[in-house]
């Protein structure tokens, strides 16, 4: 404690008041007091910082087992009477998993006394079962959770020979396909009739000449909403215009080509325009060849004539 009568006093107006000489400085005392009283407070409240703890993310969870009926077909839309899926291992028809955690291969073997479909897990006596298809489908009980791990997770000919019903990806699937088919009919609405006679002379032939205006709107119509991928890639693709020009000259004879399909000549000279490259169709191989300078030339020939 400070003996503030030791320290200089200042009078004010008959008042006397303690003070404090601070470097020459004088202080009336209760001034003094609160500055240092501020002055400790500041100083006392600087906090020091508290490291930053990280949050460790957690693991993510394994998706569990969902219980329910499952059906299963066989690829291709195949429908035997009864086709039989190997549930054995053996040197001919192998029946294995690789387990990437243990670095190992597992035998499969089902069992219908056993919860687990890895003979590693199979304790005692086995009962074999047999896994068959009837006109290319097969039902399988939640109950039978072995089974259905064994045909959903394990089996190597799993989406090879057959493949698990999804009712979710089968509705996602069913979308796209009639996106696809929406994109297809607006498509062929949009096609001039030479486009769309050059579509359908690929799958209709010679017959397409036979055909009216209204006939091809009508089937190019058809065509798209039966297989609108196929259509799609046919309606992008140049070389159908090409072709079609090809095919018309053949027609009218204003081009020939030979019986063995392998020259194509004018039909007026016989005079060879191009040979056929090994094991490709004619008319495609007269539509790459019209990009070519030469062929050029003779395309714009052939339009002219052509109309």
């Amino acid at each position: 404690k400070t003996n503030v009568n030791n320290y200089p006093r200042i009078n004010n107006e008959g008042n006397i008041y303690p003070c404090i000489n601070n470097g020459g400085n004088i202080y009336p005392f209760k001034t003094f007091k609160l500055y240092y009283i501020m002055t400790t407070k500041k100083t006392s409240a600087k906090v020091e910082a508290q490291p930053v703890k990280t949050k460790t993310p957690p693991e993510p969870k394994k998706p569990q087992w969902e219980i329910r009926d499952r059906a299963y077909f066989l690829t291709d839309n195949k429908q035997p009477l009864v086709f039989t899926l190997p549930t054995r291992h053996s040197a001919r028809r192998p029946l294995l998993w690789f387990d990437e955690k243990e670095g190992v291969q597992r035998e499969l073997r089902y069992a219908t006394n056993m919860n687990s479909p890895f003979v590693d897990e199979q304790k005692g006596e086995a009962t074999l079962g047999r896994i068959i298809f009837r006109d290319g489908q097969l039902f399988v009980s939640k109950e039978q959770v072995a089974l259905q791990k064994l045909l959903s997770v394990y089996h190597p000919l799993k989406d090879k020979l057959y493949y698990e019903y999804n009712p979710v990806q089968e509705s996602e699937n069913e979308l796209d396909y009639i996106e696809m088919e929406i994109e297809a009919l607006i498509l062929a609405k949009q096609l001039d009739i030479e486009h769309i006679e050059a579509i359908l002379r690929v799958e209709y032939g010679e017959e397409v000449d036979a055909l009216s205006s209204s006939e091809l709107k009508r089937d190019i119509l058809v065509f798209a909403k039966r297989n609108p991928m196929l259509f799609i890639d046919l309606a992008q693709d140049e070389n159908v215009e090409l072709r079609n020009i090809g095919v018309k000259a053949t027609q009218q004879g204003i081009i020939k080509l030979s019986s063995d399909q392998r020259t194509f000549t004018y039909g007026e000279t016989d005079r060879k325009l191009m040979s056929v490259p090994f094991d490709e169709h004619p008319y495609s191989a007269l539509a790459a060849w019209f990009k070519t300078d030469e062929g050029m030339e003779v395309f714009k020939n052939l339009e002219k004539r052509l109309k």
